[in-house]
């Protein structure tokens, strides 16, 4: 891309067209700031207490009385546990989080190496116990592929790459992932790992879903 270039987040871009809100309620501008941050904390205390199940996204839902949470998850095991006991922890925390009466439901991401956000996150997983970032980054791409439900996929790993003194990237493509097609249903993940001896790493993932010829907020 050229110096300069303007860049957009690659589901901002798309809001509207086939990427919907993650939040989803109305309030007076004087209890926004409010909102927005209770928001912010009921993700946090998911993404903390559920990192094992594998948090593919949250959705957040208001109503007058109360608040709907969407988990989907690749383990959902983990996430209800023995007997729902853990779901029904989950459900008094964020209750108490929020100061409202909180619903969270959990749905299953069926195909996991599929999500860009699960993507990146197994592989900074791999990079901070050690794993080589380009080794971890083709496993990552083989299984989408391997998945036959993807048109393209492209991973970026920028740092200290196997504790070098200067940063570098190592990128990982395979297909088309066409960035400034509204029409085209591109998942977008970022996250970075910490890596013992080499600094941190920013892990970038682009999914590309095919196309969707009809607007869809699904």
């Amino acid at each position: 891309m050229a110096r300069g270039a303007h860049k957009v987040h690659p589901n901002l871009f798309r809001l509207g067209v086939n990427k919907n809100w993650i939040s989803r309620w109305y309030t007076d501008k004087h209890k926004f700031a409010d909102t927005f941050l209770s928001d912010d904390k009921i993700r946090e205390a998911i993404e903390k207490d559920l990192k094992t199940a594998g948090v593919a996204s949250v959705i957040i839902k208001r109503s007058m009385s109360k608040i709907l949470v969407d988990i989907s998850v690749a383990r959902p095991g983990v996430v209800i546990g023995k007997g729902g006991t853990a779901i029904v922890k989950l459900k008094e925390k964020l209750t108490k989080i929020a100061k409202q009466e909180v619903e969270p439901k959990i749905f299953e991401v069926k195909s996991p190496e599929t999500v860009a956000k699960l993507i990146a996150e197994s592989i900074a997983f791999q990079c901070e116990r050690r794993v080589n970032p380009k080794v971890a980054a083709e496993k990552a791409k083989a299984a989408a592929v391997e998945s036959g439900k993807i048109k393209g996929i492209s991973i970026w790993i920028g740092g200290r790459i196997k504790g070098s003194e200067m940063a570098r990237r190592e990128k990982v493509t395979w297909g088309k992932v066409p960035r400034h097609t509204l029409r085209a249903d591109v998942d977008y993940a970022f996250t970075e790992a910490q890596v013992p001896g080499a600094g941190k790493h920013g892990i970038k993932v682009w999914v590309n879903n095919g196309e969707k010829n009809k607007y869809s907020l699904d």
